[in-house]
């Protein structure tokens, strides 16, 4: 019984941190999702230490377990969509493609282009030889 009403204020701990955060971003207007708001916000105490793993580790740890039955109304909702996948299906194909592996490819030309700066520490020092060698 009482592990039953840990994970129950527990969970409501989460459903609280969810629902403040989407207020806060309705009233402040901000240009985020409520939800995303509120995992910056449980992140951030979470590493600060001001929230315990230990306070939302049952609650989360069982909702991360069934997360899969989360999208399941998801997919029930895109068999509506057939029609669609079938006429625009190439069409929407390439554009996951490209919407996958184009950031990939910028950050991973912006990494090289950071990392080989001159005189910020990417270029190789020449090894120098001692005469006669």
């Amino acid at each position: 019984m009482q592990q039953t009403l840990i994970f129950f204020c527990q969970l409501g701990a989460l459903a609280a941190f969810a629902w403040t955060a989407d207020q806060v971003v309705k009233i402040c207007g901000l240009p985020i999702p409520g939800n995303v708001l509120g995992i910056i916000v449980l992140f951030t105490l979470l590493c600060t230490g001001i929230v315990k793993e230990s306070h939302i580790s049952a609650a989360a740890g069982f909702l991360l377990r069934h997360l899969v039955f989360f999208f399941v109304p998801v997919a029930v909702g895109l068999m509506n969509w057939g029609g669609v996948f079938y006429d625009y299906g190439w069409a929407l194909l390439a554009a996951i493609v490209v919407s996958a592996a184009l950031p990939l490819l910028v950050v991973s030309k912006l990494a090289r282009a950071l990392r080989h700066r001159p005189g910020q520490g990417g270029e190789r020092q020449k090894e120098e030889k001692p005469c006669g060698q």
